[in-house]
């Protein structure tokens, strides 16, 4: 009864658009509405001329041209088109159980091409099925596949961040243990992989923390279902497997916050203190009381001899939740060729510009 109230408190918050005006950020940054036409804005992808591909929850995939403004339909018709990609010219798109490219989408816009299937057998599972869809510095797609459930014991095929190559389909899981992950990034020096992971529910409104991961290398398993957090064995599969066993997180986010897109801060336009750092979209919590994410937060990295440690987690932006209503969600983050963010709603069906103008 409890679980059915909050979601239907969370769902009376449904808004006609965004509101930038409520959203509040440190000293000298601004927010400004990028494009308002974005239906169920999820994952984002910059094309090589500055285009910004957005991706869906339901079936349609959106472009916005260069500076903002009105977005086009370039893709309509899929199954869950979470997760783009862009790489020499072609926009790949993660359906559930497929992946999709677009060959010189740039250059047809209003006439986007038929698309080649790239992959065609990626599971069906619904639960945790959209696919988040990147390109990692070897080249290969990196493509995760979410448990199941909320706490089993999987399939290998679940639960893991998955890579496969392009051109051959060549597969490998990378990463195992991983209950949900809907955002991931490397380091820009390192190269190492980094990734959110949703921790499970039904453990109370404060357990477990949802998860920042650091992966430097493939084969490690990140605890699910065994452990959450590092350290707090599960009640019902707990017993098999000692925390010790599995590679601890790099921080602990919020629990139930739902820390979905993560990018590092490749840009110069912000202050010194962000460079370097990563931005995390936390969706927001559904079963939780009070509620919680509905903001950016922010998780800066130590130097010097500690290089690539986590130094603290902030609020970075907040104001899509007023109490117990929430008129906007953030989905996913990206750095903008001129050092703004980025942010796609996919309460709101925007996508949001924050920038630092230093006033």
């Amino acid at each position: 009864m409890r679980a059915a109230f909050l979601l239907a408190a969370l769902l009376a918050g449904c808004a006609s658009g965004p509101r930038p005006g409520e959203i509040r950020l440190p000293p000298g940054f601004e927010i400004s509405v990028y494009s308002d036409n974005v239906p169920q804005a999820r994952s984002l992808a910059l094309g090589a001329r500055g285009t910004l591909f957005v991706g869906g929850k339901e079936k349609d995939v959106y472009a916005v041209p260069p500076g903002g403004g009105k977005a086009m339909l370039v893709a309509g018709g899929l199954q869950e088109p979470h997760g783009v990609a862009f790489r020499d010219g072609a926009l790949y798109v993660a359906e559930r159980s497929r992946i999709l490219r677009f060959d010189a989408i740039e250059e047809r816009l209003a006439d986007p091409p038929a698309p080649a299937v790239v992959v065609a057998d990626l599971p069906k599972y619904k639960h945790h099925g959209l696919r988040t869809l990147r390109f990692g510095p070897d080249g290969m797609l990196y493509v995760p596949v979410g448990a199941p459930c909320n706490i089993c014991l999987p399939e290998e095929q679940y639960a893991v961040i998955t890579r496969i190559h392009a051109q051959t389909k060549e597969r490998e899981i990378f990463a195992r243990g991983v209950r949900n992950t809907v955002g991931f990034d490397w380091h820009p020096q390192t190269k190492e992989l980094w990734f959110t992971d949703n921790g499970r529910d039904l453990l109370g409104h404060d357990a477990p923390p949802d998860e920042l991961n650091r992966a430097p290398r493939a084969g490690l398993h990140f605890g699910y279902p065994f452990c959450h957090g590092g350290d707090l064995a599960d009640p019902q599969f707990g017993a098999r497997r000692s925390c010790a066993e599995f590679e601890p997180p790099a921080a602990k986010l919020g629990a139930h916050v739902a820390a979905l897109g993560m990018r590092f801060y490749t840009g110069t336009q912000f202050p010194q203190a962000y460079r370097g750092a990563i931005f995390i979209a936390e969706h927001g919590s559904w079963n939780r009381q009070p509620m919680s994410g509905y903001r950016i937060t922010v998780v800066k990295l130590l130097e010097g001899g500690e290089a690539g440690r986590p130094a603290g987690y902030e609020t970075f932006a907040e104001g899509w939740l007023d109490g117990t209503k929430a008129w906007g969600r953030p989905v996913d983050v990206i750095v903008a060729p001129d050092g703004a963010l980025l942010v796609s709603d996919d309460k709101a069906g925007a996508v949001y510009l924050i920038f630092y103008s230093g006033k």
